[in-house]
């Protein structure tokens, strides 16, 4: 397979060089609004540095990894489907749910793959929580706790484009409460303060939220979000059953541990996303890639990333009016 990279920033270096680093997989183009960013990775993987129309007409690239800004991405997806690429997307397809259905429908007779980059489904704790669930170990899910909390806050400038922290930060969760449940999810009840940046709330956005969810079964799933955390970077998901709890907790930056007269010392937990989900997204790029060449379609799909707009839709309808929101 021979992939073209559509952005070249943190998160398309992630993934231009875990596919140059895969067998049998070569990065065949790069692209970025930022000509040096392109010309920079390229150096480092191999690639031709093209414009995205060249990387849609090149009939030798399979497929295309989309890591350029929101606003852009149901528009490459569609141009993809177009030109018979299967495509790899980052979270979300779009700010709008609208938009969602509409870039769906446009491509639902491509028939080809189209996978959205919610790489926590893949971080090899939370999937071998998610293998434990599904073979009963649990016992009837009744209870989820999901808790995830920056270390810092992003800048006031990205809070103004990026949809607020339930589209932005929680949708990640809100797609792993989908994941773990295996249900859709009938309630949301929402809420929000700026508590660690006054300017977030300025700029019309929350920093600190909770959400409380019901799925169509009735298992109930909290979500805390934070965009502080002073430890570092804070992710842990709790899944109370009938048969007892299945619990995933922090990486540390090592398993070393100091005991003395004042207890236990343990070294800090990783710092942010990048080292937390390195090994995420590796593997979610080698389900994509073998769900390409087995013919299937992967996940998480489309629809998916749909409905987890949806919910971070109604997360902050409802925290903005304090209703709860019915789905």
């Amino acid at each position: 397979m021979r992939f073209g990279l559509l952005g070249a920033g943190r998160i398309g270096q992630i993934h231009g060089h875990n596919v140059a680093g895969m067998s049998g997989i070569s990065l065949a183009a790069v692209t970025d609004a930022v000509p040096d960013a392109a010309q920079k990775l390229a150096a480092e993987t191999g690639a031709a540095v093209m414009p995205v129309a060249s990387i849609m007409n090149d009939r030798t690239i399979d497929a295309v990894l989309i890591c350029t800004p929101t606003d852009t991405h149901a528009d490459l997806i569609e141009q993809a489907m177009d030109a018979g690429k299967a495509v790899f997307c980052e979270k979300p397809v779009d700010l709008s749910s609208e938009r969602i259905v509409a870039c769906l429908n446009h491509i639902s007779k491509a028939n080809k793959p189209l996978m959205i980059g919610f790489n926590r489904r893949f971080d090899p704790n939370f999937a071998a929580l998610k293998h434990r669930l599904d073979a009963g170990q649990a016992g009837n899910i009744e209870l989820v706790s999901i808790i995830s909390r920056d270390p810092n806050p992003p800048p006031v400038e990205y809070v103004q484009r990026s949809g607020g922290l339930f589209r932005d930060m929680m949708i990640h969760d809100l797609d792993m409460a989908r994941f773990l449940t295996g249900e859709d999810m009938v309630e949301v009840h929402a809420v929000g303060s700026s508590l660690v940046n006054p300017e977030i709330g300025k700029a019309g956005d929350v920093d600190t939220a909770a959400v409380m969810l019901k799925t169509a079964g009735g298992v109930l799933v909290q979500i805390s979000n934070s965009r502080r955390a002073t430890y570092g970077y804070d992710q842990r998901i709790e899944v109370h059953g009938s048969l007892g709890m299945l619990r995933a907790g922090n990486q540390h930056e090592s398993t070393v541990e100091f005991a003395g007269t004042q207890g236990f010392l343990a070294d800090p937990v990783q710092n942010f996303f990048l080292e937390r989900y390195a090994n995420a997204y590796r593997l979610e790029l080698e389900a994509f890639v073998a769900a390409v060449k087995g013919g299937k379609q992967p996940s998480p799909s489309g629809m998916d990333g749909l409905k987890a707009q949806q919910l971070a839709d109604a997360a902050t309808h409802s925290a903005q009016t304090g209703q709860m929101v019915r789905l």
